[in-house]
């Protein structure tokens, strides 16, 4: 078997066995951070999926984390103050609220995609930026829930089949979404559309010379990774019973991307095990200093100027590279796409 299937079977086999480990261990508190690993980790994968195949440096890809659990959040607050939404009572089913949590995240992809990617560069950057701090500030004036505090939640949302209250359900359904996730992303970078992509970071100028539009690619993988971030923050409610504004500042979007960094930017497992170690040395340094963001900075930059494939790459060191496409066979998927 080739390396990369022995990580992602290494990585399956850890998620599935954890809760018995945490159960010999007695320390059920692994399955708590498992659970945030699972939901951080599928954050940080759908912008790998924008940083690693569409060359697209989002500082706004909190807004959709934010705005999928304040969904989540408000429709729990009028449900439980019996307070109607614009006529309408609300409700805790999870088959309901979650999709609607997920369309309010594609439209916002849609308008904050559509004028971005208008523009490339510092000027992209900055406008993601602008966005998510334009939904933080919103989000923060809402007085009537909360404002600056946030929404306590009562109950997590329901699921025909599962109790959500019970911590080893919720996460298997965290770790069987972040698969059913990464499986998604795979499929979606192997295919037409991916080649697409990756042709466009390479050089937009030669594949617009084929006649593709850059637009309507750029955008569609916007909405998707937003819709990724979304499903991300609506499981961050449920798991925390708790949204506030921070979810969706920049400061978040920063950690995300960190996540990408350290696990290795164009390689969707990698952000995963990229969460791992943020998440862990957060743990580890936390209970050293309560300043361990001095310590985490310089191995993040270490990172970057040394091991620039990360976590993922130092994994796969040693393991033969896949044979690239020939440049005929790339021209010709592409044109396949779009004839």
């Amino acid at each position: 078997m080739s390396r990369r299937l022995l990580i992602d079977l290494a990585c399956l086999a850890t998620f599935a066995l954890l809760p018995l480990l945490a159960a010999l261990l007695d320390e059920p508190f692994l399955v708590s951070l498992f659970t945030r690993l699972a939901i951080y980790g599928m954050a940080a994968a759908s912008l790998d999926l924008l940083i690693g195949y569409g060359a697209m440096v989002s500082f706004g890809h909190a807004a959709f984390f934010g705005l999928g659990g304040y969904v989540v959040g408000i429709i729990a607050f009028h449900t439980s103050q019996m307070m109607p939404l614009w006529g309408w009572e609300g409700s805790n089913s999870a088959l309901l609220v979650w999709p609607l949590a997920l369309l309010l995240c594609a439209l916002l992809g849609l308008v904050m995609g559509y004028l971005s990617l208008r523009t490339s560069g510092v000027q992209f950057i900055m406008i993601t930026l602008a966005f998510s701090q334009m939904l933080y500030f919103i989000l923060g004036s809402l007085s009537l829930y909360g404002g600056d505090d946030g929404i306590l939640m009562n109950e997590r949302n329901s699921l025909p089949g599962l109790d959500m209250n019970n911590p080893t359900q919720f996460y298997y359904l965290c770790v069987g979404l972040l698969v059913a996730w990464l499986l998604f992303c795979r499929r979606l970078v192997a295919s037409r559309f991916g080649f697409v992509l990756r042709g466009l970071k390479q050089s937009e100028r030669r594949t617009v010379s084929l006649g593709l539009k850059p637009l309507r690619y750029r955008l569609t993988a916007f909405v998707i990774a937003g819709l990724g971030a979304g499903l991300a923050g609506v499981l961050w409610a449920n798991y925390a019973l708790f949204v506030s504004p921070d979810m969706g500042a920049w400061q978040k979007s920063g950690e995300l991307m960190a996540m990408v960094i350290l696990g290795g930017v164009g390689t969707l497992l990698g952000p995963v095990l990229g969460a791992a170690v943020y998440l862990g040395l957060e743990q580890l340094l936390s209970l050293w200093t309560e300043h361990w963001m001095l310590i985490f900075g310089p191995l993040l930059l270490a990172v970057v100027l040394f091991g620039r494939k990360g976590v993922y790459g130092f994994l796969l060191a040693g393991a033969k590279p896949r044979k690239p496409a020939t440049k005929a066979a790339s021209v010709a998927t592409t044109r396949e796409v779009h004839p």
